[in-house]
């Protein structure tokens, strides 16, 4: 993928499709591979694609000490800026609708509409998730075994139907073998999605916003995202019954309908 400097930072990017243009902000520990070729040829016929990887990951930048989701938000405008692009619609999943919502807080002129996907806005009423998914996914990480930390990553943000998927975890699997994300990186992210919150904020946002949420969703329940739609003025709550947290693996054609639609695109 060809880089940009925007701002401070270099970021490696791809633009891909026609049609009017669509940001895609990936989540912690994803890169621009993990969006999923089915999910991205499904959007690439009503829009033109931009996908890239946040500093410390892939060929962009190094990350330097932490980092915070304002400070992401700010490179996802900066890369807007820097392609000549005025305004898009713009989907961000998990770390990456943490992303979208400073995003559309700080910059709204950039922001044409809004998905939020399997994340949450933080502050005092946001869901957790369960101790036990958090326990399994550190203990995986720091073993040294990794795959053992490819795999519980899977079981974790895909439905217990997808989970046992072979070919699905073969294709997931394939992906984070081509560009891992190293461990600092996901933690620093971590750090960054723990102290995000933009609870009291919401209020604010203009943009049309549509949240989708799996209701099986271990990483981020569902919860966050009936909070969002109730949060957002006149916002769509999508919600996905038996999906899991990564919810364009198990449901690409849906997932990328809801996007179209709510964007829309005629069909």
């Amino acid at each position: 993928m060809p880089s940009v400097r925007a701002g401070e930072v270099e970021l490696d990017y791809e633009r891909s499709g026609s049609g009017p243009p669509l940001l895609l902000i990936m989540g912690m520990s994803g890169t621009a591979l993990t969006w999923g070729e089915p999910f991205l040829e499904l959007l690439r016929r009503d829009f033109e694609l931009i996908v890239y990887d946040h500093r410390g990951v892939g060929a962009s930048s190094r990350l330097e000490g932490g980092i915070t989701i304002a400070q992401l938000a700010d490179d996802a405008s900066r890369l807007l800026s820097a392609l000549e692009i005025d305004s898009a619609h713009v989907l961000g999943i998990s770390m990456g609708g943490m992303i979208a919502q400073e995003l559309a807080l700080a910059h709204p002129e950039q922001v044409r509409t809004l998905t939020l996907g399997c994340t949450y806005c933080g502050g005092p009423d946001a869901v957790q998730p369960d101790p036990s998914v958090l326990q399994r996914l550190a203990e995986a990480m720091m073993s040294g075994d990794r795959e053992r930390a490819l795999r519980t990553g899977w079981e974790v943000n895909v439905s217990p139907a997808l989970a046992g998927d072979a070919e699905a975890y073969a294709a997931f699997h394939a992906i984070a073998e081509r560009r891992a994300v190293a461990v600092p990186v996901v933690m620093a992210q971590l750090q960054a999605c723990m102290a995000h919150d933009t609870s009291t904020r919401l209020g604010e946002l203009a943009a049309p916003t549509l949240v989708i949420h799996g209701t099986v969703d271990e990483m981020l329940p569902v919860g966050n995202g009936q909070q969002l739609a109730r949060l957002v003025p006149g916002s769509r709550l999508e919600v996905l019954d038996g999906v899991g947290h990564l919810f364009f693996w198990e449901q690409p054609e849906r997932a990328a309908e809801l996007v179209r639609s709510h964007a829309a695109v005629p069909a």
